[in-house]
């Protein structure tokens, strides 16, 4: 394909491709010119280097996202959406939280999701620094637990996995330091007994601990108001 009828919007959203099966380490102007049937200087003209082109991906993502009618629903709801939106946007891009905790990747698309952000916890009734911070809590928690859950993480957890089953040694030597573990500190002990009692996966954990982590922000954001307004 030639320079004169790539446009931007293509190269991004072949690069989005890219990145959700490569990942950012798979991705070059080369592979990328590869897969539009262009050079890789066509790709340096149009978007200037990788990291701007990591920034216009992972902006261009964030349109994905259907935004809650705040009025129509409430602000709890609202918020609720917002951060179950976003870890499924970061599941589907796994490399996204990568770039935005490593890039100042703000545009359009982020822009559009903070405003409506915004929006939900200003109807909630928060105000001035509060609303900068309620805004910001429930996403640094959604990112964190989007990273901890990552392919990255995950693949390492699998590989571990998968080894401890190719061999039996490792994996009773795994064994034996947990129990160790478990008997000098009972409180984890007993945590580890119950979640192997539980037998769920990981991913079904991670459900878990995400579905308590909202509700637990967004009591906490609720208790916060209601502390505030019986001050006043």
């Amino acid at each position: 394909m030639a320079r004169e009828t790539l446009n931007r919007e293509q190269i991004v959203r072949a690069a989005i491709e890219l990145l959700d099966t490569e990942g950012i380490d798979g991705l070059s102007m080369r592979k990328l010119g590869q897969r539009l049937g262009s050079a890789a200087t066509a790709m340096y003209w149009h978007v200037g280097n990788k990291e701007n082109l990591l920034i216009l991906a992972a902006d261009e993502v964030w349109s994905e996202i259907t935004l809650p009618d705040v009025p129509a629903v409430g602000w709890r709801p609202a918020a609720r959406e917002l951060m179950y939106a976003v870890r499924g946007l970061c599941d589907r891009h796994r490399w996204l939280v990568r770039v935005i905790t490593t890039y100042y990747a703000a545009g359009e698309g982020m822009a559009r999701f903070q405003e409506c952000a915004y929006e939900t916890f200003d109807a909630a009734g928060f105000r001035d620094a509060d609303l900068d911070w309620a805004v910001s809590t429930p996403f640094m928690f959604v990112t964190g637990m989007a990273f901890m859950s990552g392919s990255e993480v995950a693949g390492i957890k699998e590989r571990a996995e998968q080894e401890s089953a190719a061999q039996p040694e490792k994996e009773a030597e795994a064994v034996a330091q947990i129990n160790a573990l478990a008997a000098k500190y009972p409180r984890l002990g007993a945590s580890i007994q119950a979640q192997a009692q539980r037998g769920q996966s990981f991913t079904e954990q991670v459900d878990e601990v995400f579905a308590f982590g909202v509700e637990t922000i967004l009591d906490g954001l609720a208790a916060r108001l209601a502390a505030r307004s019986d001050a006043v």
